[in-house]
């Protein structure tokens, strides 16, 4: 089909995304919303937060794999598909929150097989019915040059008491991640990782985080979003940082794709959740890497960003 030019607008002295960067685009954009009344938690952290007369607080969240972003032409099918349901589940438990039903978009040029899309539903629909959350519907559409889309939106709930911030955190308190970091891409872990839903769930009602969020695009891209949304610093022991047997720090901090959750804990906390923790998730390190402080006096090496990381 051939649009008429009519309304067309000359963009070649205008800056570009890559000019920006993530972060700034994002702001820009988020500066043209507006929130609703029932709106407890808008843009800039996992999820949006929406009051409901359940009791319970929804969850809204979405999020899209690309096709040589995320996943390289070729690879596995369902692993595809399983990717792009858990990058939005692990979101959902960045909030404390549990997974309810999602919407799947794919956007996909015309020659693709339909193998390949079957493939992408079965990884999604599997990934989801792990953790209770069923696929009710989307879209299909073309593209006009070759690649995909992938995109998930998903509704979860969360009780206002157990719902997490990225924002909570306070000077003194300490700073700790699930599991171990660097080297997903390299290794195909990001194509395989578990969101830490069981683990959100027991920590928001066992011993509550002041903070938490997903690690999606590395520890030293997504520490200091944490730390700004709080309105504090950081300090990180990097020697404390545990590491991937394939990987080094300088991997764990900047490659991203990760998945695990980092937290901020009341000091005096500590030591009834590492024992508790560690009786109920045996398998699943817990890790102390640093501290809240008033400000940051050794800045962590940048993570991933888009528009600017190719």
């Amino acid at each position: 089909m051939a649009f008429p030019e009519l309304g067309m607008v000359d963009t070649t002295k205008s800056e570009t995304l890559a000019d920006l960067g993530e972060e700034e685009v994002v702001e820009r954009l988020v500066g043209k919303l507006r929130a609703g009344r029932r709106v407890v938690v808008g843009p800039g952290d996992d999820c949006a937060v929406i009051e409901s007369d359940s009791g319970e607080w929804q969850l809204l969240k979405t999020d899209c794999l690309v096709e040589g972003v995320h996943f390289e032409s070729g690879t596995d099918f369902e692993l595809v598909g399983r990717k792009a349901m858990n990058r939005v589940l692990s979101d959902i438990a960045a909030m404390g929150g549990t997974p309810r039903h999602a919407l799947v978009t794919v956007a996909s040029h015309a020659a693709r097989s339909v193998a390949e899309l079957e493939g992408w539903y079965d990884g999604m629909v599997a990934a989801g019915e792990g953790f209770d959350c069923q696929i009710v519907g989307g879209e299909t559409t073309r593209l006009p040059d070759a690649g995909a889309v992938i995109s998930v939106a998903m509704t979860g709930v969360v009780e206002p008491g157990n719902c997490v911030l990225r924002s909570g955190a306070s000077v003194g308190d300490v700073i700790a991640v699930t599991g171990r970091l660097g080297g997903s891409l390299a290794s195909g872990r990001h194509l395989s990782f578990s969101p830490r839903i069981a683990e959100s769930r027991w920590l928001v009602e066992n011993y509550k985080p002041t903070a938490m969020m997903d690690l999606s695009d590395g520890l030293g891209s997504d520490l200091p979003r944490l730390a700004e949304s709080s309105a504090v610093g950081y300090t990180c022991d990097r020697s404390r940082i545990p590491v991937h047997d394939d990987s080094d720090t300088g991997g764990a901090i900047s490659d991203g794709e990760d998945y695990e959750l980092l937290m901020t804990f009341p000091p005096d906390s500590v030591e009834g959740l590492m024992e508790g923790w560690n009786t109920v998730f045996p398998d699943l390190p817990l890790t102390i890497i640093g501290e809240i402080s008033k400000d940051t006096p050794d800045p962590l090496n940048h993570g991933w960003e888009h528009y600017r990381n190719s």
